[in-house]
This record gives C-alpha cells, sequence and structure tokens, in this order.
C-alpha cells in the first residue's frame, strides 16, 4: 500500500498528509450488502415456491455471505498491514466484539424458542444442550454462522497475512489457484453431493468453503492503493461487468430451473457460478462506493445518514431475523392482511424499521457491546468523543478532559470499520 505521492496529492488510501484515509467505499459496501442480507432473509420467508420474479431475485441476492467474507479478509489485512500488533493483543479485542454479540444473540434465539415450545419449555438441561450445540455448531440462528466463520478467519490472520507476505509478486497465482478452488467446491457441493456428504450439512460452517474469497480479499487489502484506483480509473467497466455477470447468473438460474430444478434451488448460494457473480458484486459495490467517497461532502445529510448506517449496520444484521421471527410468526396478521408478492416489500421494510429501531435502543444501554458490538453510546468516552468531533467539524479545538481508559474501539472486521487505524496513525 503506497502512501501519498511527493507532490502531497492524496490518494485512495492516504491523505495529501500521508496519513491513512477512513475508506468510505467500504461503509457504502457494507450498507448495501446488509441492506441485502435483510433482502434474502425477508423474501426466503415470504415468496411463493411458485413465484418466478421474487425467486431470481432471490437467486442474485444470495452473493451476501461471499462478499463479506471477502470485505472481511480485506479489512483485517489492510488494518494490521497500517498497524501491526501482537496476536495477544488483537485477538481479544475482535472476539470482544464479535464473539461476545455471538455467545449473546445465540442464547437470544434459542432461548426464545425454547420459551415458545410448549413441549420444551421448563427443560433447562435441553435449554443447554441445545445453546451449547448452538455455539459449537453456528446453528443457534440461521444467520449466526457467519460470526462463526469470521472467528475462525480472525484465527488464521497470522497464516492469512504470511501467505500474503510471501507470494509477493506471484499474488496472480495465488488468486488464480484459489479461484479453481472454489469452483471445484462449489460445484462439489452443488451438483455432487455425495462428495460433501461427510460434512453432515454443515459445509457453510467452515471457513475453506470461502477461501477465493478470503485469499482475494487479503490480495486486494495487499494492493489496496492500486486496487482502489483501478476500481476509480475503470469505474464504468466494472459497472457494466456488474451487470453482465447479474445477467449471466440469471441465465444460469433459468436454464438450471429448466432442467428440472426448483425456483429456489437454482439460486442456492454455493454453487459455482456465485463465485462470479459475488466477486462481480464486491467490485461493483466499491465501485459506487468510490464515487461516493470521491462526492462526500462532510456534514452533509447524506454524510450523517451513511455514517449511521454504517455504525448500526452489525447490530441491524444481528436483530433483523428477530423481526422477522415477531412479523411472521404462527398465525400473523401481517400474512393475513398483506397478500404475496406484496408480503416481501412490507415485511422488508417492517423489518428495517424494526431493527434500526432496536439497535438504537441498545446502542444507548450497557448492552451495546453483546447486543450490537459496538461501545455503548452513553459511555464517558463516546460522550469525549463526540464533543471532541463536533469541536472538529466547528472549527476550534476541543476541550481538554480528564479521560478515562479509552473504550473498545468499534473496529471489528466484520463490519469494515477502519476509521480507529486513521485516528491512531495520526497521533
Amino acid at each position: 500500500m503506497s502512501g501519498a505521492t511527493a507532490s502531497g496529492e492524496q490518494t485512495p488510501t492516504r491523505t495529501a498528509e500521508g496519513k491513512p484515509r477512513h475508506l468510505y467505499e467500504v461503509d457504502v459496501l457494507r450498507i448495501l450488502t446488509f441492506a441485502c442480507v435483510i433482502g434474502v432473509h425477508t423474501t426466503s420467508h415470504t415468496v411463493a415456491s411458485d413465484d418466478v420474479p421474487l425467486n431470481a431475485l432471490l437467486g442474485l441476492l444470495h452473493f451476501t455471505r461471499l462478499v463479506f467474507f471477502s470485505l472481511t479478509a480485506f479489512v483485517l489485512v489492510y488494518s494490521y498491514t497500517l498497524r501491526p500488533r501482537p496476536m495477544a493483543q488483537f485477538w481479544p479485542k475482535r472476539f470482544l466484539l464479535v464473539g461476545v454479540p455471538y455467545l449473546a444473540w445465540s442464547f437470544v434465539y434459542v432461548g426464545s424458542s425454547w420459551l415458545l415450545d410448549a413441549t420444551r419449555r421448563g427443560d433447562v438441561p435441553d435449554l443447554v444442550r441445545t445453546f451449547a450445540e448452538g455455539i459449537v455448531t453456528g446453528t443457534s440462528w440461521y444467520h449466526l454462522y457467519f460470526l462463526l466463520v469470521t472467528m475462525q478467519v480472525y484465527l488464521l490472520l497470522p497464516v492469512i497475512a504470511w501467505l500474503v507476505r510471501k507470494t509477493r509478486g506471484h499474488h496472480v497465482t495465488v488468486l488464480v489457484v484459489s479461484l479453481v478452488l472454489q469452483l471445484v467446491v462449489f460445484a462439489g457441493y452443488k451438483y455432487f453431493p455425495a462428495s460433501d456428504a461427510w460434512m453432515q450439512g454443515y459445509q457453510k460452517q467452515f471457513f475453506f468453503s470461502y477461501v477465493f474469497f478470503i485469499v482475494s480479499g487479503a490480495v486486494a487489502a495487499d494492493h489496496a492503493d492500486g486496487f482502489l484506483r483501478f476500481i476509480r480509473v475503470h469505474r464504468a467497466a466494472v459497472l457494466w461487468g456488474f451487470a453482465g455477470t447479474g445477467a449471466l447468473t440469471l441465465g444460469v438460474w433459468a436454464l438450471q430451473v429448466g432442467l428440472g430444478q426448483s425456483l429456489y434451488a437454482a439460486g442456492t448460494p454455493l454453487q459455482p457460478v456465485q463465485v462470479v457473480w459475488s466477486t462481480a458484486v464486491f467490485v461493483g459495490f466499491l465501485a459506487i462506493g468510490a464515487r461516493w467517497a470521491d462526492r462526500r461532502r462532510p456534514g452533509s445529510p447524506l454524510a450523517r445518514v451513511v455514517d449511521y448506517g454504517s455504525d448500526r449496520s452489525f447490530g441491524i444484521f444481528l436483530s433483523h431475523p428477530f423481526m422477522i421471527w415477531i412479523l411472521l410468526y404462527g398465525d400473523s396478521w401481517l400474512e393475513r392482511v398483506v397478500p404475496k408478492p406484496w408480503l416481501t416489500l412490507v415485511t422488508y421494510l417492517l423489518v428495517l424499521v424494526l431493527s434500526v429501531a432496536v439497535t438504537e435502543l441498545f446502542r444507548w444501554t450497557p448492552l451495546s457491546v453483546p447486543l450490537t458490538g459496538r461501545p455503548s453510546l452513553a459511555s464517558r468516552g463516546q460522550r469525549e468523543a463526540r464533543a471532541r468531533k463536533r469541536a472538529a467539524a466547528a472549527g476550534r479545538a476541543a476541550p481538554v478532559v480528564q479521560r478515562s481508559p479509552e473504550p473498545v474501539e468499534p473496529d471489528d472486521a466484520l463490519v469494515g470499520e477502519t476509521d480507529d487505524v486513521g485516528r491512531r496513525a495520526a497521533r
């Protein structure tokens, strides 16, 4: 990753002063992808089995997990390269901001199911057993496996960083090999189910199911300045490729439906075409984000909305399945009132509003870290940080205060936060 030029020119990763720049394009990528995550889950819960357009859309939306693993690896390696630190410091912080929410929300989902099941309610050993199994397998609820895999990537960071460092000059070869391996793995999952029977349905819970996305994200981070510059220079080509790959993905979906697969099965996420499509989405969303970053006006209403969405996105991810559950539980009033296919859109909007409201509530309580992966906005450290930010925006010196120990910074790679890297490097 190169710094600023000799003339003091700003680069995609550095300010004109040579300091690390906050990657606002990553904020946009993260928000767009989280919005699509909600789309995947609301659509899969509300779509009619014979609804061709919505099932086709669902097939397109299945890129989300793969894009996030690329993003996770990108931010991990990018942050670690800018500010290397011993794993003894790195791991506790990362696992606090992801592992604690993983445990907390696993208990919320398992405990809620246990309470609502009259045949299990009161059976405490059953609750403990189910909770323990869910923690180990990532099956406490259908989206929590993602955090389990993310923590596997955290543990592998020394290996990932070593691989990137040792193969410099040969990164194209590394990408090609990992791409071929990914295509073979996904082809086995999709078309030769007997090949992965030994995994007993836990394919999505293991990091090696996403090897190309982890490797490609890490390699992109090692070339972050050139990579982000390329996306800016060739934005039109990137977006045309994004659209063309989407059309290809729909074509494969239609072909598989024509060959006898169900509308849903034809669009499953662990299949070869998703490797190509998800890669196109990653660079396509970054191209959209780069355009936003280059035109961003600090303090503008839209900038504040994006900053807000970026900060709350992880909490929304954690809570939104619970909102879907509440809205569609049992003999749902929503399903009685709203006909399909409008049910999908109405559910999506309600889930989004409820998830934002719940996340905002949690962010102001002592439960903010376990329930949103972020420090509480009511904490002293966070109040002081907001005061300094307001003072800087107003162009005056921040008041000098006697600070308590610095709170945990919300820079977990799951949500792609890199702002703390810039702050520390600037000190």
